[in-house]
């Protein structure tokens, strides 16, 4: 018997109810204002089963990567400074769970589940003849991926909660437990491997284009990640090498493409680069909620110049504690931060709030504006829309630059750290390999022995502004980053604070009104038992 798309949309009604159902989500399930219209008609062919996923390269991930992952990850790390109401919460780690953008990202987060669970659970028995296996195998390992990837965040957000593999399952039961950490890890692990199983084999060239969707390479670099933060470092090495040994991937400015450079990684000419693992594919459609909103919420916006599209802009600044991260022969210095008298030739920018201009210099620290940092951001900051420079915005000043989830430079730390797999220090010829390709491509001594802390500290300033060292300091003892994070000057240039998280605020509140609805939420959690 045919399953009516309201049917589906049933399955839809209780993601909302655990609070994951967004208009990213309500795109798979509302192809047509014709609710009659059964799906096993709609994917006759291969174009429309490769477009399932489509909205899983953006839409779902857009309030998660808006403004609460910036707002965790990185204010709460100590990488960035903001004195803005609506994301500053985790710089004083007073965070609750009526906070709006903890919502938004819990909610994005679980709708990206919802919408994998749909396809993994429905599509494969809703295809027409003319669909090839294969093409349905890469479209459900897509939706494994995504599976992995949310639940991943989630994990190391929350800590505990739910196991959901199929959503219908839960119709009559809107109120479920939470699983334990070691059980949700075993699902990434299963949901990355069954990616790597389905999957495409792809080699990143230089048609972008093609490589704007994940692979069996982006699934092998995420799961050596995964183990990688369960300290499963033999599991991590082997899975690392795998994918560098591939050749899939390459570093932009390295051995292989020396024409390239750090700088072009955060280009708009540049997505999907033949560095980039996994990276969401923002587009200017129209519809609020499908573009980014980086070059906005990071850049300049004052009277004298503005790198922002519209009115406003530098909801978050550099904070004090990275102005003095990088050496000043570090190429990724100027191109992760802009300090007054710096110059960037190739951004459009608009000064005295009239004239057009490209190029520019980064004014005085009293004249940054913004959250007064005394710096600015520059990663992923491209400036006032120019042509195929920086693609084009919508009508919200979003564009279409890419934001990473993650490149091949974080790849090869995993690789040596997993090398080093917790010992003193290495000299391991292929450990020292990864890291110092990271290194020499941003200009600094090749090293010839390497500890955890060298590793740490290369993830910071490789990885800075990219949403990883929030997730980095809690893979540290406890003690260790409380007073790393402790240590920090959490305020701007006018006014030094200084704040000390508890133990306790390295894993986020639930939401007030999900817990309402699913009181399991704050019950202990309970083993998952899998099929």
């Amino acid at each position: 018997m045919k399953r009516r798309f309201t049917n589906i949309y049933k399955i839809a009604v209780l993601a909302l109810v655990l609070g994951t159902l967004s208009s990213c989500e309500k795109e798979f399930t509302e192809r047509s204002s014709d609710d009659s219209l059964i799906i096993d008609d709609y994917y006759n062919n291969n174009d429309q089963v490769e477009s399932a996923t489509n909205g899983m390269y953006a839409r779902t991930w857009f309030q998660f990567g808006n403004k609460f992952f910036w707002a965790v990850t990185e204010v709460g790390s100590g990488n960035m400074y903001t004195g803005s109401s609506d994301v500053n919460a985790m710089r004083t780690f007073a965070i609750n769970g009526s906070d709006p953008e903890l919502v938004n990202g819990w909610s994005s987060l679980w709708a990206n589940v919802a919408q994998a669970n749909m396809i993994i659970n429905f599509l494969p028995d809703r295809v027409g003849p003319g669909v090839s296996q294969e093409v349905l195998n890469n479209t459900v390992g897509e939706a494994y991926f995504m599976r992995a990837t949310a639940y991943f965040y989630l994990v190391r957000l929350w800590g505990t909660v739910p196991i959901i593999e199929n959503n219908v399952d839960y119709l009559d039961t809107p109120d479920i437990p939470t699983n334990r950490i070691e059980d949700i890890y075993t699902l990434i692990e299963r949901d990355y491997q069954k990616a790597i199983d389905n999957l495409y084999e792809k080699t990143r060239g230089a048609t972008y284009t093609a490589n704007a969707r994940v692979s069996k390479g982006s699934a092998k670099a995420m799961l050596a990640k995964v183990y990688l933060y369960q300290k499963k470092y033999n599991e991590a090495r082997q899975m690392a090498e795998q994918v560098i040994n591939s050749g899939e991937f390459k570093l932009l400015g390295g051995a292989e493409l020396p024409n390239k450079s750090f700088a072009d990684l955060f280009t708009y000419p540049n997505n999907n680069n033949e560095e980039s693992i996994f990276a969401i594919q923002w587009v200017t459609d129209g519809n609020y909620g499908s573009g980014n909103n980086s070059n906005t919420q990071f850049g300049i916006s004052t009277a004298a110049v503005t790198t922002s599209n519209t009115s406003y802009g530098g909801v978050f600044g550099p904070s004090q504690d990275v102005l003095d991260l990088y050496d000043v022969t570090d190429r990724r210095r100027h191109e992760t931060i802009m300090f007054p008298g710096e110059s960037y030739p190739d951004i459009k920018v608009l000064l005295n709030g009239t004239t057009p201009q490209i190029g520019f210099t980064v004014p005085a620290a009293d004249q940054i504006g913004g959250q007064g940092a005394g710096a600015a951001i520059k990663k992923y900051v491209i400036g006032i829309v120019n042509g195929s420079a920086t693609g084009p915005i919508d009508n919200w000043a979003m564009m279409q630059n890419n934001t990473y989830i993650m490149r091949y430079a974080d790849l090869l730390l995993i690789h040596a750290e997993a090398v080093l797999a917790g010992a003193g220090n290495t000299s391991d010829a292929g450990a020292l390999a990864s890291f110092n390709a990271v290194r020499l491509r941003a200009g600094q001594p090749a090293a010839t022995s390497i500890t955890f802390e060298d590793i740490f500290t290369e993830r910071r300033k490789e990885l800075c502004f990219e949403g990883d060292y929030w997730f980095d300091l809690g893979r540290l003892p406890r003690a260790e980053a409380i007073a790393i994070i402790a240590a920090q000057n959490r305020g701007n240039m006018n006014s030094e604070e200084h704040y000390t998280p508890s133990e306790n605020d390295f894993y986020l509140p639930y939401p007030d009104n999900d817990v309402a609805k699913n009181p399991l939420l704050t019950q202990p959690p309970v083993p998952y038992q899998f099929n």
